[in-house]
């Protein structure tokens, strides 16, 4: 596999707690200058999965959604040094997005989280950490679908660490979807495309 063709690995995450223990088992592999994107809609637990990657960064202030500031900041020890969490849902255009400066603030040491990823991923998505949290189809609405996705370096680099956090998840007794284990798999649809 080349750096450039997209990847992808989903699992079903039964609960809340377990969903923040995946979030904190992911946010070790963060390197000063990430950022990740996550996307769901209204109660998907973006927020959730926030909390737990704070927590994995040893962050032990309370973590609230940035909804109405934009952007939080929550210092870290370590070589991340910061914590950036920031909500862009209430923001219209993609120059509002760009004037966060949040590209500019991970480059000191900092790693950001941005819900409603999916908004800013044309100003933020090179090199971006996609997390997407959907509920499952029902009965299982309640469980929700953690897909990580991700085509160009920094994160490919991180792919085979990224696999055993979901073979952990697994363990536990939440599953990995659409293989018999938690194997990342390339994206069909995004095989062999080059990073933009």
């Amino acid at each position: 596999m080349t750096g450039a063709e997209r990847w992808k690995a989903t699992a079903r995450v039964r609960t809340p707690e377990r969903l923040q223990a995946l979030a904190a088992a992911l946010a070790p592999l963060a390197h000063p200058g990430d950022v990740i994107l996550l996307v769901g809609g209204l109660g998907a637990g973006k927020t959730t999965f926030a909390q737990g990657f704070a927590r994995g960064l040893g962050i032990t202030v309370p973590v609230t959604s940035p909804t109405f500031t934009l952007v939080r900041q929550y210092a870290c020890t370590g070589p991340v040094r910061q914590l950036l969490h920031a909500d862009v849902y209430r923001l219209e255009t993609l120059a509002e997005i760009a004037d966060l400066g949040l590209g500019e603030l991970v480059d000191d040491g900092g790693v950001a989280l941005v819900e409603w990823g999916d908004a800013a991923e044309p100003v933020l998505g090179a090199g971006a950490l996609t997390v997407s949290l959907t509920p499952a189809p029902p009965p299982d609405d309640d469980v929700r679908l953690v897909t990580v996705t991700h085509g160009t370096t920094p994160w490919s680099d991180r792919r085979g660490a990224i696999e055993r956090v979901f073979a952990e998840v697994t363990a536990l007794g939440d599953e990995p979807v659409g293989s018999a284990g938690p194997e990342l798999e390339p994206d069909a649809d995004h095989a062999g495309e080059d990073s933009p």
